[in-house]
């Protein structure tokens, strides 16, 4: 290798001590570098390295796992990191080890009844995680803006009594710490997608957290995003393609596969989509959601209602229990013949 930006992985069998001697080594030659976790594995960004020298083996000191060339926005998030990828644990559900994870519940909770009803069904038909807004960042300040930390109670509860794990939006850095103590996972929505402070602060809580696409950034701006999680050494994330605005207006947003393809190839992240939010019909959510798989995501993030008529928010698009049962069962088939399978608990 010739003089480059490099990043220096070292694996969890190298001890701190190692890492920061090399770290000490680096500066010493007046290379700056500093330390970054990821998981289990430490990660040095060096620059201007020039390998055949700078890089020599320290006979004290283990050598690098792996070099990677650094380059783009998304160093920790960078494929090559970890290229056979980064699975996420939430409760008893994984998202990113091969098989498709479904994840499925109201857009906000409501009522108990609701919410008690909601979780029975997706928990009966092979959902393995649920979904409840409590904070609810609307477009208008008169629509349903969520329960608040009432609802939160609701999901413990749901919680309980299906043994699902939960993940609901996060929109408030002053609300970090109280939902780090109950969640399971974060969600951080669209329209918070580029909230560095509030990214920041769920990133050090180093629970899972998925991370919506704002409706008007790019696949680059969104795993820059991503890496204010991971630079709090949080590697539990998952990526959200929820749909975009485009000239079209027939659905709600577009649903862009392009971002799940290049994420797959770039990131070690897995891929969540969301079809609820994308065609903002319920007849879309099943062609989407096919299409999803095929492409790669490992998750989907789908709305459903007992009564979808009377949902307060998202109404429009909230798959009804039979709808969902339907579904479920075609989800199975879908992943079978691509060689893979339906998560269950």
């Amino acid at each position: 290798m010739t003089d480059q930006d490099l990043l220096l992985v070292f694996d969890d069998t190298v001890t701190r001590a190692d890492v920061d001697g090399w770290l000490r080594h680096l500066r010493a030659a007046g290379t700056p570098a500093r330390v970054y976790r990821l998981g289990g594995s430490h990660v040095l960004p060096v620059s201007g390295v020039d390998s055949a020298e700078l890089l020599a083996a320290v006979p004290s000191l283990p050598p690098p796992t792996r070099r990677v060339p650094r380059g783009g926005a998304a160093w920790l998030a960078c494929r090559q990191l970890r290229p056979g990828g980064t699975e996420v644990t939430l409760g008893p559900a994984t998202i990113g080890d091969g098989s498709v994870a479904v994840i499925a519940g109201p857009c906000a909770v409501e009522t108990p009844e609701q919410m008690t009803a909601t979780a029975a069904l997706v928990a009966e038909h092979g959902a393995v995680a649920l979904r409840g807004g409590v904070f609810k960042p609307r477009t208008s300040p008169h629509s349903f803006q969520g329960l608040g930390f009432g609802g939160l109670d609701l999901l413990v509860e749901a919680r309980k009594r299906t043994g699902l794990p939960f993940v609901t939006e996060v929109v408030d850095v002053e609300h970090v710490k109280r939902l780090a103590d109950v969640v399971d996972g974060f969600q951080i929505g669209a329209r918070n997608m580029q909230n560095f402070a509030l990214l920041s602060a769920v990133g050090q809580t180093g629970l899972p957290v998925v991370l919506k696409r704002g409706f008007g950034c790019t696949v680059e701006e969104t795993l820059a995003a991503g890496e204010y999680l991971l630079f709090e050494g949080n590697d539990q994330v998952v990526l959200c393609e929820r749909g975009i605005r485009t000239f079209e207006p027939s659905a709600r947003f577009t649903l862009d596969l392009t971002a799940v393809a290049l994420w797959k190839q770039r990131t070690h992240l897995p891929v969540i989509v969301d079809p609820s939010h994308s065609g903002g019909r319920p007849e879309l959510v099943e062609p989407l959601s096919l299409a999803a798989i095929a492409a790669g995501a490992d998750a989907l993030l789908i709305d459903v209602h007992v009564q979808p008529e009377q949902a307060l928010c998202d109404a429009d698009q909230a798959l009804r229990p039979d709808q969902f049962a339907g579904l479920m069962t075609r989800l199975a088939g879908a992943a079978a013949g691509l060689g893979r399978s339906l998560q269950t608990l």
